[in-house]
């Protein structure tokens, strides 16, 4: 059992929020383990390859201290993705960290999580989290209470560094 479930996209995440934020969480000795739609391996926009070890139909809320939706034009896939939603919306209705960086915390909003809490998104996407009620904050890394959010590839230590230090206080 890992401590972290980081979300990918199936194509087209980026390479820079997996990578370096799993980086970061390990040096942390933090666990992680790779989820998409779908198991096998996965691309990244900058030609990065992930392998999915869990589809998320499989995935048990219950074996993570935290769920990291990973950012990148892919992350698209999953703002209406029912199964993708429910799993940030259980995470959350848990008592999880639920993480996401760079245009996924549009995910977060979209499951209905973010309402009333500070985040931040990558430019450009402030009005999706806005709408469903969320207070943008145009900083890096926004942390309110479990929810941790990122603006974009340039963030990604830093959100792995925030992601760990709030999984040692838990």
């Amino acid at each position: 059992m890992a401590d972290v479930l980081l979300i990918i996209a199936e194509q087209n995440f980026r390479d820079e929020e997996l990578f370096h934020t799993k980086e970061e969480m390990e040096k942390n000795k933090i666990s992680a383990v790779i989820a998409s739609k779908t198991s096998g391996e996965k691309s990244g926009s900058l030609g990065g390859k992930a392998k999915a070890e869990i589809a998320l139909k499989d995935v048990k809320i219950n074996d993570y201290k935290a769920v990291v939706f990973v950012g990148g034009s892919g992350s698209k896939q999953y703002f209406e993705d029912p199964e993708a939603l429910e799993i940030a919306k259980k995470a959350y209705e848990k008592g999880k960290i639920v993480a996401a960086i760079c245009i996924a915390p549009v995910i977060l909003a979209n499951a209905g999580i973010l309402k009333g809490k500070k985040a931040t998104v990558h430019h450009g996407n402030e009005q999706e989290l806005e709408k469903k009620g969320a207070n943008y904050i145009n900083q890096n890394v926004v942390k309110d209470g479990k929810i941790i959010t990122a603006c974009g590839p340039s963030a990604a230590r830093e959100f792995g560094n925030t992601i760990a230090k709030e999984i040692k206080n838990v």
